[in-house]
């Protein structure tokens, strides 16, 4: 399966404070070459954020696009994940949402990636 960037998935995604693994939503960040070369996806959380808030969350607007029912969040917990934990495309976020994602990511690693002196 081809993943896109801004690709809304399901994923095996894992969890750092409990020992499980559950099908979550996750939203692609990586390049459509890093994505078929690697075998793998750089990928975003997206959670309900019902119990906790981080600053840099990016709510979506747009959650028909997304395919998500419940009002969610893009928080940047940032996982590589191989191919073989990907479950299934469920949506691609709205440009709206793309774009405030975009923003948010720059602000946070900066989308120049140039080394600086």
């Amino acid at each position: 399966m081809d993943f896109e960037r801004y690709d809304v998935l399901t994923a095996l995604f894992p969890f750092v404070d409990v020992p499980v693994r559950k099908p979550r939503p996750v939203v692609v960040l990586s390049t459509n070459p890093f994505n078929g070369t690697h075998g793998h996806v750089v990928t975003a959380m997206i959670t309900t954020g019902a119990d906790s808030h981080w600053p840099s969350d990016v709510p979506i607007v747009d959650l028909a696009a997304a395919g998500l029912r419940h009002g969610s969040v893009i928080r940047c917990k940032l996982f590589t994940l191989p191919n073989g934990q990907i479950g299934r495309r469920i949506g691609h976020l709205g440009e709206p949402d793309r774009t405030r994602l975009a923003l948010q990511m720059d602000a946070i690693l900066g989308a120049s990636h140039r080394a600086e002196p």
